[in-house]
């Protein structure tokens, strides 16, 4: 079965209004779709339960923070087989705040937010490059990310 012929267009138009603003009341949401604040509710845990939604999160200006250093990584693996055990060992690490697995000259593409570059070199020498399995890695610092935004799937349906 499809995974989502489950999900209908109400889902997607609850889905389209939250991902806007992941604080609008599910009242508020049934208004403007024309069902209840309860439908809305019963919606989002069956969506929750089928893994279409994965929790919420907080979305911080890590620089307004002092987190100045927004850069990304990429991390070639002694062997491509590693990458579990690698992977494991960088989400111990907090300052990595994404890693992906990717096809390419890299096995793994990861994100890292530092305050500033001595704090980026501490975290690159002393805990990325001791993480077993890593051969080497190239950094890439951001100078600016102008959006980062949701997909717009509720559109294209």
């Amino acid at each position: 079965m499809d995974k989502n012929s489950e999900i209908d267009n109400v889902d997607l138009k609850i889905l389209t209004l939250l991902m806007q603003d992941a604080t609008m009341p599910y009242t508020e949401i049934g208004k403007r779709i024309f069902v209840s604040g309860g439908t809305v509710h019963v919606r989002m845990k069956k969506m929750e339960q089928m893994g279409v939604v994965k929790g919420s999160s907080l979305t911080i200006d890590h620089t307004r923070l002092g987190w100045d250093i927004n850069a990304f990584l990429g991390i070639y693996l002694d062997k491509s087989s590693l990458y579990d055990e690698v992977a494991a060992q960088l989400e111990r690490i907090p300052e990595i705040v994404s890693i992906n697995y990717t096809t390419g000259n890299y096995s793994i593409f990861a994100r890292i937010v530092c305050r500033d570059t001595t704090h980026l070199r501490e975290v690159l020498h002393d805990k990325i490059q001791k993480v077993t399995g890593i051969q080497r890695t190239e950094t890439f610092i951001s100078l600016e990310e102008r959006f980062n935004r949701p997909v717009p799937f509720g559109a294209t349906r």
